[in-house]
């Protein structure tokens, strides 16, 4: 039995990075919120208040990423083996259902300021959305170069995105309620962000629903893993192959594998486990078996 357990450089992050990265997002979203909700109060704006409403709900999204990343570090134990990594992959799911909570907010609110258009200052709702635009592009910024590599950091991406999106949408309304009195024009902004939402929410969803269900990251091929094994020298055939992420930036692999002699297992070995790097698996657990030998699987096959 052979357990090879090697980082994966080419799809590394940063975490001393995206822990300044995290708690710069926490902070200025936490100030804007709070300015929002003081100018919807003041000028009585339920648009405004229900944009701090949702900027709330951002920015205990990225308090629950940073949260996750910080128990990934968190040693393994008896209890714990893997430690607290699959952390990660929860709150990714999390994250992406209170992005499809916020666009359901967002309809709703949309669809019954359509029949009952309010009547707000469109000039100050033009200003505030316009601190919120910078500020959220700003995050969005901060996780850009980090998004593709990790769910957890999509997520917060993808909520500081559609955040600058809504805010966009209470800009362009504020302008033109203040220039034309077309209050209707709010809902209908809403209900186009809302959709812009939904479709980039989806992928995050059906990932983090994937790996929380042990299945093969989407980023891995598993019949090219199969092949990329079977072409190594030395392998006769690979078989009980299992494939599933750890966290959200670690990826892991069971397989046996037939030998088509003995003394080639240290050379397959090393071989196979650099080629699984290539595919991102940092984490194989290898059992070797020669033709003929009667073989137990230590993983249940599918």
């Amino acid at each position: 039995m052979s357990h090879e357990h090697q980082p994966h450089h080419s799809h590394s992050i940063n975490a001393d990075s995206l822990n300044k990265a995290f708690i710069i997002g926490i902070v200025l979203n936490l100030a804007f919120v709070a300015v929002e909700f003081a100018a919807g109060f003041w000028f009585d704006s339920l648009a405004l208040l229900s944009d701090a409403g949702h900027n709330l709900s951002d920015v205990v999204s990225l308090v629950l990423a940073l949260l996750a990343f910080r128990l990934a570090k968190v040693r393994a134990n008896a209890r714990y083996t893997y430690g607290y990594k699959k952390s990660t992959i929860l709150v990714s799911l999390l994250n992406a259902v209170i992005l499809l909570v916020a666009v359901g907010a967002i309809v709703i609110e949309s669809i019954h300021k359509l029949s009952n258009p309010a009547v707000v200052p469109g000039g100050a709702i033009a200003w505030v959305a316009g601190v919120g635009v910078v500020i959220n592009a700003f995050t969005a910024f901060l996780f850009m170069k980090d998004k593709e590599k990790d769910l957890n950091v999509k997520g917060a991406y993808l909520h500081m995105a559609a955040d600058a999106l809504v805010s966009v949408g209470v800009l362009v309304a504020g302008i033109v309620i203040s220039r034309t009195g077309w209050y209707i024009i709010d809902p209908i902004i809403g209900l186009i962000v809302a959709v812009v939402i939904l479709i980039s929410t989806w992928n995050l969803l059906h990932d983090s629903l994937r790996l929380t269900l042990d299945g093969v990251p989407s980023s891995i091929d598993s019949k090219k893993v199969v092949e990329a094994i079977h072409a190594i020298p030395g392998v006769d055939d690979v078989h009980h192959i299992h494939i599933w992420a750890i966290s959200t930036t670690e990826n892991a692999l069971t397989a046996h594998i037939v030998l088509k002699k003995s003394e080639d297992m240290q050379g397959v070995k090393h071989l196979i486990r650099h080629r699984l790097e290539d595919f991102g698996i940092g984490h194989a657990t290898l059992e070797f078996e020669i033709p003929g030998e009667h073989c137990e699987a230590v993983f249940a096959d599918d």
